[in-house]
């Protein structure tokens, strides 16, 4: 019985054939991946040039108009990010503080991720609070320690809302605060606050007792007039049998 002949295939031969196919192809890989290479190495050195420069000049940046200066050169460097923060510190001190909330609302846009987001919250917050606009200041502060629950900033915003809290005579909202200050933040150097606080913020009723709210308040006489405190109620008479107490001359 005849048996079939095996094929034996050469592997010289089968790349010869692999190349005569896909030369094109292949040449047009190996040319966008050093295209690619070279297109990294220089935008690498042109961000490291960029960004010493950047270091440079704000270096020797000074005021307002240097920092706007750095911003608008090198804004997409970690140097242009720092520019933002300190434009809104010399805003803050000219007193323009509209416009230095402004600065620090397009730093946090155009730098989502870094690490003083909630440094410029803060920073915006303080400005509301330097206008009037409490409230806002407030909604801020809470959104600081919402949103970054362990970033260092938490614990300030805390007393931040304390203190706004106290002003608004929200006696039960300021001592919270303080609460979360010294379960959650133990550790910081804001706890020692926080019971400063605590012990300094009169207690509530439900705190006191029932009885206490009851006997600071005097009871009704029965003909309905308010009966004075004792230290203020009217002494007694005294009798007309008893001795008129006599001055004695001092030693």
């Amino acid at each position: 019985m005849p048996t079939a002949t095996t094929l034996s295939r050469d592997p010289t031969l089968d790349a010869h054939v692999f190349w005569y196919r896909y030369r094109t192809e292949i040449v047009a890989v190996i040319v966008l991946l050093a295209l690619g290479a070279i297109g990294f190495a220089g935008y690498r050195f042109y961000s490291l040039h960029q960004q010493g420069a950047a270091a440079e000049v704000l270096a020797k940046a000074k005021t307002a108009q240097d920092y706007q200066r750095v911003i608008a050169d090198y804004g997409s460097t970690p140097a242009g990010a720092t520019a933002y923060l300190l434009l809104a510190q010399a805003q803050r001190n000219e007193g323009k503080f509209a416009e230095s909330n402004n600065t620090l609302q397009s730093f946090v846009e155009k730098n989502p991720m870094h690490e003083f987001v909630a440094t410029a919250r803060m920073a915006i917050a303080a400005n509301l609070e330097s206008i009037g606009k409490t409230d806002e200041a407030l909604a801020t502060y809470q959104r600081v320690v919402a949103s970054y629950p362990h970033n260092f900033e938490a614990p300030v915003a805390l007393i931040s809302e304390v203190r706004i809290f106290k002003a608004k005579n929200q006696t039960d909202a300021a001592r919270r605060a303080c609460e979360t200050i010294l379960t959650e933040h133990r550790d910081s150097i804001w706890a020692g606050e926080a019971m400063r606080e605590l012990r300094s913020l009169k207690p509530t009723e439900s705190a006191a007792g029932p009885g206490a709210s009851a006997a600071a308040k005097p009871g009704p006489k029965p003909n309905g007039a308010p009966t004075p405190p004792p230290l203020l109620a009217r002494p007694t008479a005294l009798p007309s049998s008893a001795p008129v107490p006599s001055a004695k001359p001092p030693r």
